[in-house]
This record gives C-alpha cells, sequence and structure tokens, in this order.
C-alpha cells in the first residue's frame, strides 16, 4: 500500500517595489528525511497584484523553483531569500533596461 503524503506549504505575501507577491513554501517536497541526503524544498513564487506583473527572476510573474530546505534556512527563509534573488537580479543591466522600458510605455 501507498502512503499519501499531504502538502504542507507556507503561505507568505510581500510587497516588492510595488507588486504584491504570493511566495508558497514546502520544505519537504519530496518527503524524504535527511537519511537521504535530498531535502529537496519547493518554492512557488508569483505576481498576484498586478496579476502576473513580469519579475526579475520570471518574465511571466509565476516561477517555480527546487532548492534544498537547508539553503532556504541559511538565507532566512523563503521570505529572505525571495527577496534577495530579487533584488540581486533587479540589479543586472538587463532588468535595469526592462523596468525603464515599462516605465517609458507608462508615460503616454
Amino acid at each position: 500500500m501507498t502512503r499519501q503524503y499531504t502538502r504542507h506549504y507556507e503561505h507568505h505575501e510581500i510587497v516588492w517595489h510595488g507588486v504584491t507577491i504570493s511566495i508558497n513554501y514546502e520544505p519537504r517536497w519530496l518527503n524524504l528525511s535527511d537519511d537521504y541526503g535530498l531535502d529537496t524544498a519547493h518554492l512557488e513564487i508569483e505576481a498576484i497584484a498586478p496579476e502576473r506583473a513580469p519579475l526579475p527572476i520570471t518574465e511571466t510573474g509565476y516561477r517555480s523553483h527546487f532548492t534544498s530546505a537547508r539553503a532556504v534556512v541559511a538565507m532566512g527563509g523563503p521570505v529572505a531569500l525571495v527577496r534577495t534573488w530579487l533584488d540581486e537580479e533587479a540589479a543586472t543591466p538587463a532588468w535595469r533596461r526592462q523596468a525603464a522600458a515599462a516605465r517609458q510605455f507608462t508615460l503616454f
């Protein structure tokens, strides 16, 4: 008999640069103990207001990301990890160009 595992996502919302972002985090996505060395965690990041607004980590406003639970803890939790990731990617020339182009469209 196969045992069914119920997901236990933590839900967080943040506002980053005027965009409300939903962060869903499941620290035990594979439901395996650390004995196997597989502490796979799952993050779902979605811009919810404005809906599916582009973010530096996703042009579509949605990102599914797998990492280790240890990495999430080391970054200070899922919210701190996502904020740091967004800030780092927002500092890239590609995102700066995209953000500047989006601002130009709002002027006219």
